[in-house]
């Protein structure tokens, strides 16, 4: 089959849910070589991109950016997407500057068109990914208007914005490229940095949470018994979501809970993790308890062996295409999992709401499973007193930093502390 010099990655927005044959074999490709990221950030990008699907226009030009941005990681730079900084950045704009001309064309066509011989849709040899001009029939030089560069970059940015809220990456480097730019004057393209966008679930969010998924999983065992026990692990482990769903590269298992026989303390492994980091996270006995219970609904033994491979995360029926396709004892994907925990915090929400809590309600269903993380974190910070350096090891951070930032509570909860404060303690006071 003949193909583009770049791949298209993402169809139009009726088929971009469906997946591509090609564009999956090509990104596996990438995931089992020098990029192990690669089927990890396609996912991300596709959820991103689908979240478009109301506004035509924003998808296409979002679509078009990532393409380009994504061609130039794994083709030109080889580098993992969470690699890349403010210097790679500007690389890649210097890229988008002064394309090799073989990657220019100067018409419109399709990204994908449907192969008549194959019956499915494919790539359009005929696609490029930059855009010239012509003039009286012939072909200008090509120029990146500062308007279109300004453009590229800002949608860049809010990709990284959603890779941070993913728990992808910890920075904004595309930000940080404008910020030290000659567009950096100009508020139309810098981020709102306003805190009333809570990293975690407030305590009596929280308390709802758990009182929601418990009770589904009595009423409901073959429906959220996992939902339960996939909570508390991304909650005291702090887990990404990426490291309990499967992709290219990876498919977590019972053997990652590891036993120390010395000191008699369960751990649970990560071995591969962003930027290829692994780590091990050391469980407590509430979390210990609640594989116990989980294993024995899935009628295995208490404790899983040094070996053993059962999936962490079972589906409940078998997968009906991809590489699991009729089975069960198969782990659930990014999408599966996040949709999953996205209906417990809307039952959550619900609840709170039923309970006279509006204003609670309203902000719970603008978190999502990336939040279980962050309120993992904050509570073992704030409330169970854990020393950072411990925290930070568990987390996965880069640095002592990044986790010294969930010392700062949500707005919500200054607001509720301050209403606690007293004059009376200053009494006697010189």
């Amino acid at each position: 089959m003949l193909l583009p010099p770049v791949i298209p990655l993402f169809d139009s927005i009726d088929y971009i849910q469906l997946g591509n044959p090609i564009v999956n074999q090509h990104i596996t490709q990438l995931s089992l070589a020098k990029l192990d990221e690669a089927g990890l950030v396609f996912e991300l990008a596709t959820d991103w991109l689908f979240e478009q699907k109301y506004n035509e226009n924003n998808y296409k030009a979002y679509r078009s950016e990532l393409t380009t941005f994504l061609h130039w990681c794994f083709d030109v730079a080889q580098l993992n997407v969470s690699q890349v900084g403010r210097k790679e950045v500007g690389l890649y704009v210097d890229y988008c500057q002064h394309p090799p001309q073989a990657l220019v064309a100067y018409f419109n066509v399709a990204q994908f068109k449907q192969d008549k011989d194959r019956g499915e849709r494919a790539p359009n040899p005929a696609w490029l990914p930059f855009r010239g001009s012509k003039t009286d029939g012939k072909t200008n030089p090509y120029v990146l208007s500062d308007s279109a560069l300004k453009t590229k970059v800002a949608i860049l940015s809010s990709f990284f914005s959603y890779l941070m809220s993913e728990d992808y990456c910890e920075k904004n480097p595309a930000q940080m490229w404008l910020n030290k730019s000659r567009f950096s004057s100009s508020r139309k393209y810098r981020l709102n940095n306003d805190d009333d966008n809570q990293l975690a679930f407030t305590e009596l969010q929280w308390s709802y949470i758990v009182t929601t998924v418990e009770k589904l999983a009595k009423e409901q065992p073959d429906l959220h018994q996992r939902s339960l026990f996939l909570i508390k692990l991304i909650y005291s482990c702090y887990l990404r979501v990426s490291e309990v769903s499967a992709r290219a590269g990876y498919s977590p298992v019972m053997s990652q809970f590891k036993h120390n026989s010395q000191t008699g303390i369960w751990r649970f492994h990560i071995p591969k993790s962003k930027g290829g980091k692994s780590r091990s996270v050391a469980i407590s006995k509430a979390l210990l308890a609640a594989l116990v219970d989980y294993r024995r609904y899935l009628k295995l033994s208490d404790y899983p062996s040094a070996n053993e491979q059962h999936p962490l995360i079972v589906r409940q029926k078998a997968a009906g295409r991809g590489r699991d396709a009729g089975m069960i004892n198969a782990n659930l994907g990014i999408r599966q999992i996040r949709e999953e925990v996205d209906k417990i915090i809307e039952n959550a929400a619900n609840s709170i709401e039923r309970d006279g809590f509006e204003s609670d309600a309203e902000q719970m269903r603008s978190l999502s499973i990336h939040n279980i993380r962050h309120t993992g974190i904050t509570h073992d910070i704030n409330i169970n007193g854990r020393p950072l350096s411990h925290v930070q090891a568990d987390a996965g951070h880069e640095s002592i930093d990044t986790t010294s930032q969930y010392l700062h509570t949500s707005q919500i909860e200054r607001h509720e502390s301050a209403q606690n404060k007293s004059f009376d303690r200053l009494q006697g006071i010189e």
